[in-house]
């Protein structure tokens, strides 16, 4: 059985940059010692935005520039690129949230093979829970959890409410 490592956006503005919150930057060192002691696939999320992020729908609701294509803010944080830069994996761009693509690339790695689902990353209650629910929903049979010790939300109140939400939508919850 394949087991899938999927680290959701640990980019630098959503760590210490635009977006960063104390909590983002807790988990960057539990973050990058899952990475290292992962055995198997890993795929890479990154929230990539156009220069003019703040004409989107998203940025009309969130006018706060963050992950710009090509800036200093969309690179991933050192200590993950790090962690990364030893493993084989595979970076997804996406313009939102969940990424529609992450379920294809999966399916077409595993190549019928069973497999597992763990995410990672930043956050919880964003972008971690709408691709965990992407996932669970392409997978519906495949074992999909989510550490949360790993996982960082715009704040506590929000990060405890997505791991709620992704239980009652039978995603374990690792670590939380």
């Amino acid at each position: 059985m394949r087991n899938y490592l999927i680290v959701v956006d640990m980019q630098r503005d959503f760590v210490d940059g635009s977006l960063g919150t104390p909590e983002a930057q807790a988990i960057v060192e539990n973050v990058a010692r899952k990475i290292e002691a992962h055995e198997g696939p890993i795929f890479v999320t990154l929230d990539t935005h156009p220069a003019d992020y703040l004409h989107t729908a998203e940025g009309r609701k969130l006018p706060v520039e963050h992950c710009i294509r090509n800036t200093p803010g969309w690179k991933l944080d050192a200590r993950i690129a790090e962690a990364l830069s030893h493993k084989p994996h595979t970076l997804v761009e996406k313009p939102t949230f969940g990424s529609v693509e992450l379920p294809k690339r999966i399916a077409d790695d595993a190549d019928g093979e069973e497999f597992s689902i763990e995410l990672i990353g930043l956050c919880t209650d964003i972008c971690v829970i709408s691709n965990a629910l992407l996932l669970k929903a392409s997978f519906p049979e495949a074992p999909i959890s989510v550490d949360a010790s790993c996982c960082a939300g715009v704040t506590p109140e929000a990060h405890g409410a997505a791991l709620t939400v992704m239980r009652s939508c039978q995603i374990d919850v690792t670590n939380g």
